[in-house]
């Protein structure tokens, strides 16, 4: 279909005794930003690598950009970019040089590769770094560096692997102002990731993958929604009055935390519910340090989805 980017139907990769993928389906819509998720062995790498033609599926049908992964990888691998978790530059060349060299390895020619790469340094405001060597770049600097040289070709569509990986909150938020940037000219972009916050801050949809299949779907509010919704939680200033507030709030399903001092429960009329907490507490005498209304977080909808106990680890 002319508005998608990538159709995945019934994806399959086995490595030996273990599928890494197992009747995977994933459909992109062209211009957007698409989130993977999923534990770590979920297939999330093994899925950039096929889509990205470094891996031939067992089955099922894969196309990127209107190309079938297997019968046109040259005609896919001429419209996309790779961004994947170890940086691909080097280190002893300054940033233009990095960029120049990317250039002639994809056959632009001396010309047209010195002026992408001037293009792409002042597009990811690293003119004034261009001559630097990368080994003197910050994490940062270095990350936007290697996100402008898998942009070379202009590709209709990129895959990040994890890219802010091992960033501070700095470069991280660095890497995700050039993304949102890139989606705004058109770029279709894959990401996967494991810090749950930047699948909420750039995917427009996001699908949660488990054992080599998408296991949920959705926006991120829509995912949020399907593990619980809205919630309000009440922390009171004195322990002993958990059992009046459980008795007189308006609220049912209230669950209670006594070592917190934490009431929480349920809620679909968020500001309704909110009001009406105040007003009780108010009217019993019943004094709150805290009233808050909350939504479920993407690590909440992670360790539901995938039924994982575990801490959600940010590291592949």
């Amino acid at each position: 279909m002319a508005d998608t980017a990538i159709t995945v139907e019934g994806a399959e990769k086995t490595y030996g005794d273990k599928k890494a993928l197992d009747g995977l389906d994933l459909t992109v819509a062209r211009g957007t930003v698409h989130g993977v998720l999923g534990p770590n062995g979920a297939g999330k790498t093994t899925l950039v690598r096929v889509l990205s033609t470094l891996l031939r599926p067992d089955a099922g049908r894969v196309e990127v950009a209107g190309h079938d992964v297997v019968r046109e990888a040259y005609a896919v691998r001429l419209r996309i970019g790779l961004l994947g978790q170890h940086a691909a530059l080097d280190e002893e060349l300054g940033g233009r040089q990095n960029l120049e060299l990317f250039g002639r390895l994809h056959h632009l020619g001396a010309r047209r590769a010195r002026a992408r790469a001037g293009e792409l340094l002042e597009r990811f405001d690293l003119t004034d770094t261009g001559r630097k060597a990368v080994r003197q770049y910050s994490g940062g600097m270095r990350r936007r560096l290697d996100l402008a040289a898998s942009l070379i070709t202009e590709p209709e569509v990129l895959f990040l692997d994890e890219p802010t990986t091992g960033l501070d909150p700095r470069g991280r938020a660095e890497v995700w102002a050039s993304v949102r940037s890139l989606v705004g000219g058109g770029t279709t972009v894959l990401l996967t990731t494991q810090y749950l916050e930047e699948a909420d801050q750039l995917a427009d949809r996001i699908s949660v993958v488990d054992a080599g299949r998408v296991v949920a779907e959705g926006t991120a509010d829509e995912l949020k929604a399907e593990t619980g919704g809205d919630r309000i939680d009440v922390t009171l200033r004195h322990a002993g009055q958990l059992g009046a507030a459980v008795a007189l709030l308006p609220l049912t399903g209230v669950s209670v935390d006594a070592d917190r001092r934490l009431l929480s429960a349920p809620v679909t009329d968020r500001m309704e519910a909110l009001s009406g907490v105040v007003r009780a507490l108010k009217e019993a005498g019943i004094e709150a340090e805290d009233v808050a209304l909350r939504r479920p977080t993407l690590d909440e909808v992670f360790l539901h989805l995938t039924g994982d106990d575990r801490r959600v680890k940010e590291a592949a």
